[in-house]
């Protein structure tokens, strides 16, 4: 099985496998400051709720890098001028705005200059990418609980370790049944208009050798119908504590797909993309893509001259189409309001 990366540390920047070019090219983006992960972040080179979470956290370490010299007055003000930038690279995935809180929490407390802030924010940076990396870990070994033996599992958009610092959440339960043994075909849609699903997903699984079928996202009600589907798993971007989910759009869509055909569906996923100022999916931000994306393929014009296009990144699925929220501390099952804040104080322990 092939080892994913999805960014690594270089000493003075962070390298970002760019996602933009896979899967034909492998090739590496380097971003020498926080405006740079911002940039990168807002054009997909990384993507992924969790990933563009540890991304931001290593671009305000690089903030910080770059003000080391000055005095704390000085440095704080380019550090939190770099973190509002970070913030509004995407909208939707609460992961961000989480780990540039987490960092700015860190910093706060940390007495001295510009040099300590440095040193606190690279140490609290590499924290929030090995945390990733264990929680996805736990997610998968719970998420066994939802894959039995010859599953049929149907994926949406990518939720596997390019999501993420490594191992993945949708996906990482997939990867941790194959570890298990388990015997299962996944059914991977397309994910448009960007792809993720033929582009990401697809590579992702045939690098880890478990067996996979592409689809495109109108024949999913086609498959279940036919008894091919008996369970969908997807990711999130933020999800509210009554349990409405943000996820790539087209995840709606694939609920009420599922509902109909009394299939469970799943979402997977790390406690911090729990929003607890959110108690309900109307209250999510859904970020509008540029209208490219549906126009052109490859940058040739499909689509007719003068077409109005609307393209939003995201629906939110109601918490009453989903079975069950995989979490590193277990299932969360309905009632989600209750489970998701047990959940909530419970997340300390993990920290």
């Amino acid at each position: 099985m092939k080892n994913l990366q999805t960014m690594r540390w270089e000493g003075h920047c962070l390298a970002l496998i760019d996602q933009t070019r896979l899967p034909h090219e492998e090739s590496w983006v380097e971003c020498h400051t926080a405006e740079a992960v911002a940039d990168a972040i807002a054009r997909m080179v990384v993507r992924g709720a969790p990933a563009i979470g540890v991304a931001a956290a290593f671009g305000l370490a690089l903030a910080a890098q770059k003000v080391c010299d000055e005095t704390r007055e000085n440095a704080w003000r380019s550090i939190t001028q770099a973190a509002r930038g970070l913030r509004q690279a995407r909208p939707t995935a609460v992961n961000l705005s989480w780990a540039v809180d987490r960092l700015l929490k860190r910093l706060a407390a940390i007495p001295g200059e510009g040099a300590q802030l440095a040193s606190g924010a690279l140490s609290e940076a590499k924290a929030v990418y090995e945390h990733d990396a264990r929680i996805n870990r736990l997610i998968g070994h719970f998420g066994l609980e939802v894959i039995p033996d010859g599953s049929q599992v149907l994926t949406h958009c990518n939720a596997g370790a390019l999501a993420t610092a490594d191992y993945g959440t949708a996906l990482g339960i997939l990867r941790a049944a194959r570890e298990a043994g388990r015997r299962l075909h996944v059914w991977v849609d397309e994910t448009r208009p960007y792809w993720q699903g033929a582009r990401l997903t697809a590579w992702e699984l045939v690098n880890m050798g478990i067996d996979a079928t592409l689809i495109c996202d109108n024949m999913a009600g086609h498959f279940m119908k036919l008894g091919r589907i008996d369970r969908v798993i997807v990711g999130a971007d933020r999800i509210a504590l009554n349990g409405d989910t943000a996820n790539k759009i087209g995840t709606y869509t694939l609920g009420v797909l599922a509902a109909a055909h009394e299939i469970p569906l799943f979402v997977a996923a790390p406690l911090s993309t729990i929003d607890p100022t959110c108690a309900h999916g109307d209250s999510i931000p859904i970020e509008e893509r540029p209208t490219e994306e549906l126009t052109h393929v490859h940058g040739k014009r499909v689509a007719a001259n003068g077409i109005a296009v609307a393209n939003p990144g995201f629906d939110v699925t109601p918490a009453r189409y989903i079975t069950g929220i995989v979490t590193e501390i277990g299932v969360l099952s309905p009632p989600f309001e209750p489970a998701i804040t047990s959940a909530l104080k419970a997340q300390h322990t993990l920290a």
